[in-house]
């Protein structure tokens, strides 16, 4: 099976790239993105219209993190996952784990807490937050 890759174009449109390599939905939502200003191409803002050729380096800001994307293969095409992957190299850090503090839940329902409930409560806040309770 052949690829519909661009062997016989020298450069794609940035959009269709985007899109076609699954970073976007759709085409016009890649399109959005660079209006936005959320797609940069080596280091500067990039138009939907500017082409992409084989090496360059592509930054693209979704759901509040940035991947950064460096192109191997020009592609037109939308491709299966796999295919679309080897397009580029993913050159973007690991996102940090994302610490969640503790906090003691109720079951739903379960009414006005005790006396009991409220101090192991509170014995629970202050043993994750020493600094937070100063009084006692």
């Amino acid at each position: 099976m052949t690829t519909p890759t661009a062997k016989a174009k020298s450069a794609v449109r940035i959009d269709a790239w985007l899109w076609a390599i699954r970073a976007y939905k759709t085409r016009s939502a890649a399109t959005a993105a660079c209006r936005a200003g959320h797609v940069r191409l080596n280091g500067r803002p990039a138009k939907a219209a500017q082409t992409v050729v084989p090496g360059d380096s592509i930054r693209v800001r979704q759901s509040g993190f940035e991947r950064i994307l460096e192109v191997r293969e020009l592609i037109v095409k939308r491709v299966g996952a796999d295919v679309a992957a080897r397009c580029y190299t993913d050159h973007t850090p690991e996102r940090p784990k994302e610490l969640v503090p503790m906090v003691p839940l109720r079951d739903r329902g379960t009414g006005r807490p005790t006396k009991k409930d409220r101090r192991e409560m509170e014995r629970l806040r202050s043993a994750l937050h020493p600094s937070a309770h100063p009084g006692e």
